[in-house]
């Protein structure tokens, strides 16, 4: 039996880490079913990782076609099995995600809360709103609500399964699916995924420009093993590349670590990266708003203190 549905995230054969953080959260339901949308072939290279990280049930829905449609693949398989099983659905909070979740939502009749921090057995999840002022608990109606869960908010907690795999029948493309005629793996460098990072330093607007990324806040970074982000503010003055861009109109984050270099906080910004677990904020502004959630605060300016911190890491090493 199924109490719930992940939509499993992956590439090159490999589990990304908020597939472990969906299946975790997930167990709050009881029994996880795992849902791979994919090639031929994809779920069975990733049987193993996913019955260890606890998925009971795993429903390969896969077809050649499958990879060269945009969205609908997933849909067709979450939706179809979310009907005939009537549970739960979880897929991560990214911009894939959410709209996966909104249109599975509607074929199932069922409400879809965005950005859940955490996941109940009731069917509420913690959310926050008004740029992260509140957080509040809400619940979803219907048969089989879907939660997009934001990524690094689920601490993973491996807990062997049976990984059955069991196939799902696809329907070909309709007349209205989008089709992916190519595709160019965006380029990473050696820094971890900005959603999936354990450590993310951020530059905002007092970075000053592009070399000031370069110069301060990437090589902070890349001592610390670290993703980059920046700050609204530095995007908008092409101080860094917007797929960077940390907050409410950007990407979320919850890692262990956040460095905010020169970064006011603002509550847009805030509402992208407060459930860091830990969060050390450098500004030259005592009264600036990012000590009000910062753990640690250094009142300084960051291009002295963030090669200082630079050095004594490397020193550290």
């Amino acid at each position: 039996m199924t109490n719930v549905l992940v939509l499993v995230e992956h590439g090159e054969g490999e589990l990304k880490n908020t597939t472990l953080e969906l299946i975790t959260a997930g167990r709050a339901f009881g029994t996880v079913g795992a849902v791979v949308v994919g090639a031929p072939g994809s779920a069975e290279k990733l049987q193993g990782a996913l019955a260890e990280a606890g998925a009971e049930n795993i429903y390969a829905a896969e077809s050649d076609e499958a990879e060269k449609l945009l969205v609908t693949p997933a849909v067709d398989a979450l939706s179809g099995l979310a009907a005939n099983l009537q549970v739960p659905v979880l897929v991560a909070a990214t911009a894939t995600g959410n709209e996966i979740a909104g249109r599975v939502g509607a074929r199932v009749a069922s409400g879809v809360i965005y950005n859940a921090s955490n996941v109940t057995a009731e069917k509420t999840a913690e959310i926050s709103i008004f740029g992260g002022e509140y957080t509040v608990t809400a619940s979803a109606a219907g048969a089989s609500p879907v939660f997009s869960v934001r990524p690094g908010s689920v601490d993973p907690e491996p807990q062997g399964a049976a990984g059955n795999v069991q196939a799902v029948e696809l329907p070909g493309a309709g007349p209205t699916a989008v089709t992916i005629t190519s595709f160019s793996p965006a380029e990473q460098g050696d820094r971890p995924e900005l959603t999936e990072a354990n450590i993310v330093v951020s530059g905002g607007r007092g970075v000053a420009g592009a070399e000031g990324f370069e110069t301060t806040v990437e090589p902070l970074a890349d001592v610390l093993g670290a993703a980059v982000g920046a700050s609204r503010a530095a995007v908008d003055a092409d101080f860094y590349p917007g797929k960077f861009q940390v907050g409410q109109t950007g990407v979320t984050v919850s890692p262990n670590l956040y460095v905010a270099l020169g970064i006011s906080g603002a509550i847009q910004h805030k509402a992208g990266m407060q459930t860091s677990k830990t969060i050390v904020a450098v500004n030259k502004d005592p009264e600036a708003s990012i000590f009000e959630i910062a753990d640690f605060g250094v009142v300084g300016d960051l291009f002295d203190v963030a090669p200082q911190a630079t050095e004594e890491l490397k020193g550290r090493k």
